[in-house]
Formats: structure tokens, sequence, C-alpha cells
């Protein structure tokens, strides 16, 4: 995921040489997104232009450069990252909020009467596209999205990954490709559309039953995909795959082609086509290709709303994925709480014995996400990294946050445990128990099948809004099937649009994770992933509920457990007798050990 870094003394000369640039250029402001072709959240090195520029490393951050001005808009997971990373680089951070205006609006107020702002529209949504454009169009000022500006300054630009593409196969695969494609093609004639052109990556993986590793974490690779009822043309690039697969794909009527040559492909399509897009998930320079006469047919893709769905045989593989999983930590845990007791450990060592004892787990295939060991002040930093360079020593008194997750052939898994370092204060313990609580009371909740997403966050704050503390990254998101640990189209937070296409719908999984962050002194975050699961009906309709799948020990020694009511210890007594009985089995000595003292009733 990593490209070359910057350092706060390279910055400056950056900025200034694309300064020129503009100011060759006649443009008046930059905008740099975290984005590339494919609109994904992590990047390879190639697209990772505003890191570059910025030396800010984050994974979501856009910036802005003017002559005279250059801001980094980052929500609150990164404030405090954002400010040590900038720090001396003459980027201001700019903190956004509710209420308060992001890089578009701010850009639509400061550009000047007809001047220009530009972008690579190589990277930017169509959707985000049409938005500045009216914005500019107010005040006479243009946008340009036809020009790299950082193509001609950024020369050690790494290049693009060449990973190979890997079939996802049976029992895992519990789907044919010909079944998925099949699908996608009813969606376009129920839309009245002749073609579909897919550039998300965790679709088309999900869509074809392929695999990869060009993104770190996440098992895709570039490509893109062009659908029709009788053509499915798959672009990536030569070499990728090898002439077995090719063989298989072609018999199965998918037709490879370069991935360079989809510009070329979308100008051949017909004047006269409908083409189905999801403006927020293709990008406009991909688009500028099309014959202007090519009609749009814009939704959400039908790949998205299906891989969302989890079947019943996707299930049985994600429960023996958790279940391994749930082992692995313990092992982990196992070692941990004697390391602690009688030696070194740092941020970095939980970081490599965890992910060894994921990787000694059958179907393991890599880990889902950087892992997040964050000992007392870093665990106030959410998307906090310990490396090297930059890390902490576990000792003395207090909390170590752990937020980690694997890729395993049967499912993706994601999951935060508060650990107790020497003897946590009261108030640490207090901020645990809060936010256990809004962890059991949305896991415990029953809610109408369709409803949107985003509508079920204040159930997890409400227990935490009553001491009046709260936090500002949403509840929950989407989980994959062997595919990206972020994933749309649900999401539980209110700061999301709460649009038809987040309804929560039975086999979606999610995750729910409050939290509590204070800068400078701790923060805690207990996670769970949970799959929607059938509820029954009633005359007011069908209902849905959570099955928690996430199988690990929540420490009651971080909790104050005399704040729990009876239901919240039945729960959590419930919770630890299916850990129990489920890894149990999948360990011995003093892995199984830890399980049972873990486990033991409150």
């Amino acid at each position: 995921m990593s490209t070359q870094s910057s350092t706060p003394n390279e910055v400056p000369a950056r900025l200034a040489q694309v300064r020129a640039v503009m100011a060759r250029e006649g443009v008046d402001a930059l905008l740099v997104p975290s984005a590339d072709p494919h609109l994904s959240e992590y990047l390879p090195g190639y697209w990772q232009g505003r890191q570059w520029l910025s030396g800010f490393h984050g994974s979501v951050g856009t910036l802005v450069v003017t002559q005279a001005f250059a801001g980094l808009w980052a929500d609150s997971r990164y404030w405090e990252q954002a400010e040590k990373e900038l720090a001396g680089s003459g980027i201001e951070l700019v903190k956004l909020g509710p209420g308060k205006p992001g890089p578009l609006e701010w850009l639509a107020e400061h550009t000047p009467d007809n001047g220009t702002v530009a972008v690579d529209g190589a990277v930017m949504a169509l959707a985000s596209r049409r938005t500045l454009d009216e914005k500019l169009h107010g005040r006479g000022a243009r946008l340009r999205t036809d020009v790299d500006l950082l193509a001609e300054v950024w020369n050690d630009r790494p290049a693009l990954p060449d990973a190979p593409v890997y079939a996802h196969l049976p029992p895992y695969a519990t789907v044919s490709r010909a079944e998925k494609l099949a699908g996608v093609r009813a969606a376009l004639r129920e839309r009245g559309a002749d073609w579909h052109f897919i550039a998300t990556v965790d679709d088309i993986a999900w869509l074809f039953n392929l695999r990869g590793s060009d993104v770190s974490y996440n098992p895709v690779f570039l490509s893109f995909a062009l659908v029709s009822q009788d053509q499915a043309l798959l672009f990536v690039a030569p070499g990728k795959v090898d002439t077995e697969l090719a063989a298989t794909l072609g018999a199965e009527g998918v037709t490879l082609r370069d991935y360079h040559q989809v510009g070329a492909a979308l100008a051949d399509v017909p004047a006269a086509a409908r083409l189905l897009v999801d403006p927020l998930k293709v990008t406009c320079g991909l688009l500028d290709h099309l014959d202007p006469a090519v009609t749009l047919v814009e939704g959400i893709a039908p790949s998205t709303f299906a891989k969302s769905r989890k079947s019943e045989a996707d299930a049985v593989h994600i429960r023996q994925a958790m279940e391994q999983d749930g082992a692995a930590l313990c092992e982990f845990f196992a070692w941990l709480e004697p390391a602690l007791a009688g030696q070194v450990v740092t941020e970095v060592d939980v970081d490599t014995h965890l992910t060894a004892a994921r990787a000694r787990r059958p179907n393991y295939v890599s880990l889902s996400f950087a892992t997040i060991a964050a000992f007392n002040a870093n665990g106030a930093m959410p998307h906090y990294r310990a490396t090297e360079e930059s890390h902490a020593r576990i000792e003395g008194d207090g909390l170590l946050l752990i937020d980690s997750g694997g890729q395993y052939l049967g499912g993706t898994t994601d999951i935060t445990r508060m650990v107790p370092v020497g003897n946590p204060s009261e108030a640490q313990k207090a901020d645990c128990t809060r936010v256990l609580k809004g962890v059991i009371a949305l896991s415990r909740a029953r809610f109408p099948k369709g409803i949107l997403s985003p509508l079920l966050d204040a159930i997890a704050r409400a227990p935490i809004w009553a001491d009046n503390v709260d936090y500002g990254h949403g509840t929950g998101h989407g989980v994959g099937y062997f595919m990206n640990v972020h994933e749309g189209p649900q999401v539980i937070a209110y700061q999301a649009t709460p649009g038809p296409q987040t309804a929560m719908q039975a086999g979606m999984i999610t995750s729910i994770e409050p939290g509590t962050y204070r800068p400078g002194q701790w923060g805690v975050r207990i996670e769970n992933l949970a799959m929607n699961r059938e509820a029954g009906s009633s005359e007011f309709g069908e209902f849905l509920s959570f099955e928690t799948l996430t199988l690990c020990p929540i420490d009651t020694r971080c909790l104050l457990v005399e704040q729990l009511t009876a239901e919240e210890r039945g729960w959590l007594n419930g919770y630890h007798r299916e850990v129990l009985s489920r890894v149990g089995p999948l360990v011995q000595g003093a892995a199984l050990e830890w399980l049972q003292v873990r486990t033991a009733p409150v």
C-alpha cells in the first residue's frame, strides 16, 4: 500500500514544483483526492499522489493547492495523525465535521471569478465532477479534468502492480461466474440497459470469481469490465492471467483485453446504446471516452447488491473462518499476557506475533488491513499504526487497543479488543464499559427488513450519549466475503446519507464498533462482525436481527461489571459460552487455558 514517503522538508519543494506547473497551465487551484481510476479505498502506490505531495499517510483525505494556500481535509479519525505528519510542511489541516465546508465547497467559495480548478479526471467520480462543476459555474469558474499535473513532477512514481490473478474456487466460491453474470444480465434487462461498465475492483473480483493482490490487504486486482447480454470483456494487464486460467475464462464467455484498452472499448460502445454505470463508482475521465450520444443509465451496480448479501452456503464458510480467527487470537493472547509480565513488549511485537498466529491457521491468505496495536495515548488515534521508527513500549498501567483482521478463503475478519495492562484506571474501565453497552445494544436489536442502515447508528450510541460522550467515526461498515474489509452499500453511521441503496437485507455482514477517544490519554473500541438474519414477520412486516460472527472473549478485567444490567451480563455470558464451545475444540494447552479463564461468567 505504501509509496515513497514524504518528509516535511520534501513537501514544500514538491508543492513549489506543482505550483510552477499550475502557473504555466493557468490553473488557480489543484484538487488531489485520495483515489484511483477504480475509486478504491486503498490505493496502489502509482495512485497515491495525495500522500506523495502532502506527506499525510492516512487512507482518506483530500488536498487542495493554490498559489497562496494548501489544505488537507480529513475527518476526526485522522486529526491527530495529520497534525503530526503535516507539521512543517506548509499544509494546513482542515477538520471535516458536520456543517463544515468540505474541499468542494471551499473551492466554490475561493476560486477566483473566471478561474480554473484542475483535477485528474482519471481519479474523479462522475458524481463529484458534476457537483464541483455546478458549484464553480455559479461564479464563472471552470473545471479541467483533462490533465494530471503531478505526472510532470513525480519523477519516482511507482509502477502499476503486476501480481498474478488467480481463481477463487469451490467450495469457497459458492456461486459460479456464469450464474453471477446471468444475474447481472437480468438486471440489465430490468433497467433497460444494453451494456454495463464496472470499474470497482471488488465488484469485478466477485463477479468473475477471481482474486489478486494488487492492493495491500484486499484480494483484488486492477481491472475494468464491460458486460452486455452476449459479451463479458475483462480488462487486465497482460501476463497477470496465466494461460490455463485464460482458457477457462474464454470457455465461459469471458474475453480478456489489455487493461489500457478500456478507453478504446468505451469509445466503441454504439452511439445508440444505453450504458449502466454507477456515477459514484466510475470516473469522469473514463466516461469521457464514450460517444456523447450514448445514454447513461445511472444506478448502483447490480453486483454491489448481490455481493453484499451472503448466501447460506457462504455463511457456513464464514463461520468456520471466524472460528479459526478466534483460535489464532486465543493463541496470541496466551502469549501476550505472560510476555507483558516478564519481558519488553512493543506495539510492533503485537503485530508480529498476532500475524504469525493467524498465518498458522487453515486457509489463511493475508491480513485484511494493517494491524492497529495502540497503547494508551496512541489508542486515541482511530487509524494509528505502529512502525519500527515510531512505536510505544507496552508497560506501566493502561489500555492496549488491538484492531486486526485476516483474509481467509472462506471469509474476511475484523475485530477490536481491549487489553488491560497493569491496573487500568476507573475512568478507563468506565469508557470500556460504556462502549460495550453500545455494542450489546446494537447486537441485541431487532429491526425491520429494508430499514436504511444509517438509522441504526443511534442504537449503539444511546448508552454512550447518555453520559455526554460520543465518537467521530461511524458505528459499522459492510464487510466482504474473502474481499474488501470495507464494503458497501450498507453503513451504520448517522453521518452517511440514508439512501435506498443502504437498506438492510438478510445476509449482509456489518461491523459493530462504537468507541471513545480521549486525545493524549487513551482510546477505546470494541468490535464484532454481525450478519443480518431473518427474524420473523408480523402484521407489521418482516424483521431482521444480528447474528454475532466474531468469536473472541471480551476481557472483563477492562470493565466495571457492576455497571452492566442483568440483560447486558446475560448477553456477555451467552456470547462467551458460544465462543468457548466453538473455539475451544480448535486450541489446546495455554491457549485453551486462556480461553477458559477469559470466558468465565460474570
